[in-house]
């Protein structure tokens, strides 16, 4: 497809005698916003591992408004705009709330080390053009009035949105967000989900989305893709999906058919 801004082209990844990930393809246009879900151990983070340069396919290609991505390394690739989040929380817990976003913004600076070093005044000024960035995105983020707090010392719910914060600091055009909702109360998760949407309109991003909650999922995302075992077995929108027969199959292991009716007589 030609409008794509992100290109994924049958990437395959193996671990040895494992394939983790066989033959994936994906296609997300500018402000999309889709769904990566399937049973644990499908493959979803591996494929974000592939996107991000934590791991090289073993075949396939990936491509960011027509850039090439296979084979860079993950800093190459966030210069290239792609960003993303962890399921497990990945801050600089011993920096300040502010650092831990003035660290991502310094993805964009134009001066180098010596620059610095010597403290001219072009550098000076970009610091401070920095540090007001990362102000701005703690005040979108309700998080400005901690900014000299330890990271660490967030609350749960809290320190998820100072990593997507992060995430957006490095002005990316796609951000991938693994597991947002792990661990959040059901408040938060009504919460992400509208975080979730004003981060796609405010930012212009095109976000791709891990979740294992479907409330979350099935509530933001227009498509959605189901991996099982590194094969994708669907790719719809949310009402195809959750009447999907395979997907259906992978999660509660039986062939759809042989479930039992629903409660109330329904089939």
């Amino acid at each position: 497809m030609s409008d794509a801004l992100l290109q994924v082209d049958a990437i395959s990844k193996s671990f040895g005698g494992l394939r983790a990930v066989t033959e994936f393809t994906l296609r997300l246009a500018p402000g999309d916003l889709q769904g990566l879900i399937g049973p644990n151990g499908a493959g979803k983070t591996t494929v974000f591992n592939l996107l991000t340069g934590v791991y090289t396919p073993t075949a396939g290609t990936i491509s960011l408004a027509g850039r090439r991505l296979s084979g860079l390394r993950p800093h190459r690739i966030a210069q290239a705009g792609m960003a993303r989040t962890f399921q497990n929380i990945r801050l600089f817990g011993d920096l300040s709330v502010l650092d831990n976003v003035r660290v991502a913004c310094h993805l964009r600076v134009n001066r180098g080390v010596l620059s610095a070093i010597l403290r001219s005044g072009g550098s000076i000024g970009e610091e401070r053009a920095i540090t007001e960035r990362a102000r701005s995105l703690l005040r979108i983020f309700n998080l400005l009035d901690r900014e000299a707090e330890d990271a660490r010392s967030l609350p749960y719910g809290d320190q998820r949105r100072l990593e997507i914060a992060r995430a957006i600091a490095t002005e990316p055009r796609v951000l991938l967000l693994d597991e947002p909702a792990a661990g959040m109360n059901p408040q938060e998760k009504i919460e992400l989900r509208e975080l979730i949407r004003k981060v796609r309109r405010d930012f212009g991003l095109t976000v791709l989305l891990i979740e294992h909650d479907m409330g979350v999922v099935m509530d933001c995302c227009e498509k959605i893709t189901v991996l099982d075992h590194g094969v994708t077995i669907a790719h719809g929108t949310p009402e195809r999906i959750q009447s999907d027969s395979k997907v259906i199959e992978a999660y509660l292991g039986a062939p759809a058919s042989d479930l039992p009716p629903r409660a109330g007589g329904g089939r």
